[in-house]
């Protein structure tokens, strides 16, 4: 097997077969014999850091395609993105396999239909955490990608709420903290405590560990974000 990124290297397990394993197996195949995943040693979820990552470059790859076009510039954001988020070395593996995705038809909802029967909830969410911040990485944000992003969302399985959430963490507004915590404006002080720790328990970064440090602490940034959310209509409010 060739150098692969410890994310691959670490074992694929669902993501091998389906309609994912369909649109990436030309990728890995070009990497390394897939056949030889089944022979290394995996964590004890049924999603690998490898599914994880997998999934996320399918789903980033649709999201790219949604304009029915594709600039230098977006893989070049990608790029500075990944890098920041997973190393240069890491990110080099994912913008290899990208390419290759980008060049397949992907069967969106098929796509999605296996994610959310293989992938837990709180996974689910950090993907669409990491696919927001990925289309807005280049400082703007195209109608159809964040429409996209939203059904994709949405056939996740995730509520719309939660989506919303993630999605007012990157495109804030004048109420930004409130629409994070997926309260309105009008809300009475206990039913935005409620909302916080709601919210605070479905995206504790303790929920994903499994999948990885890199993952983990990205998990962290937005787990902060809600938290200065909080602090902020708290600060507003004059709560204690």
């Amino acid at each position: 097997m060739r150098n692969l990124g410890k994310w691959i290297g670490a074992g694929l397990g669902w993501t091998i077969g389906g309609p994912i394993g369909a649109v990436v197996g030309f990728a890995l195949g070009s990497l390394a014999d897939v056949s030889n995943f089944a022979k290394l040693e995996r964590p004890d979820h049924n999603t690998t850091t490898g599914d994880f990552v997998i999934s996320m470059l399918v789903l980033i790859a649709s999201v790219m395609k949604a304009d029915n076009r594709l600039l230098q510039s977006e893989l070049t954001f990608v790029k500075g993105y990944l890098v920041k988020s997973f190393g240069e070395e890491e990110a080099g593996e994912m913008l290899k396999i990208l390419k290759d995705i980008l060049k397949q038809d992907i069967p969106v909802k098929d796509v999605t239909r296996q994610i959310k029967s293989s992938m837990d909830y709180p996974s689910r969410l950090q993907l669409i955490h990491l696919i927001f911040g990925i289309a807005v990485a280049d400082g703007t944000a195209i109608e159809q990608e964040l429409n996209l992003i939203e059904q994709i969302a949405a056939d996740l399985g995730l509520s719309a709420t939660d989506t919303a959430s993630v999605k007012n963490l990157y495109i804030q507004s004048a109420d930004w903290a409130y629409k994070i915590l997926g309260v309105d404006t009008s809300a009475d002080n206990e039913t935005i405590k409620k909302a916080f720790r709601s919210l605070a328990m479905k995206n504790h970064p303790d929920k994903i560990t499994y999948l990885g440090e890199e993952i983990r602490q990205k998990a962290q940034e937005k787990f902060q974000k809600i938290n200065e959310a909080y602090l902020a209509i708290k600060k507003e409010r004059g709560i204690n």
